[in-house]
């Protein structure tokens, strides 16, 4: 189990205290997710768009790079 969760609803690392997925975080969920990339994009899709309403006031294509633009 992951000590990287976030902290909702300002989606902070709850651990480290940066903007969630932080760097360990997205490692774990890259080898979490290893043998089933779409999964972890449907995973991350889902994030982005709680993401979006938590933080209506973050500019949508700086969510889409934090949520989905750091996956292979």
């Amino acid at each position: 189990m992951t000590k990287h969760g976030p902290i909702l609803p300002l989606w902070l690392c709850e651990t480290c205290g940066r903007p969630w997925p932080c760097a360990a975080r997205r490692l774990e969920l890259l080898s979490d997710y290893a043998a089933s990339p779409i999964s972890l994009a449907l995973h991350m899709g889902a994030c982005l768009t709680s993401a979006k309403t938590d933080m209506s006031w973050a500019p949508p294509d700086a969510l889409q790079r934090r949520f989905l633009g750091w996956m292979p």
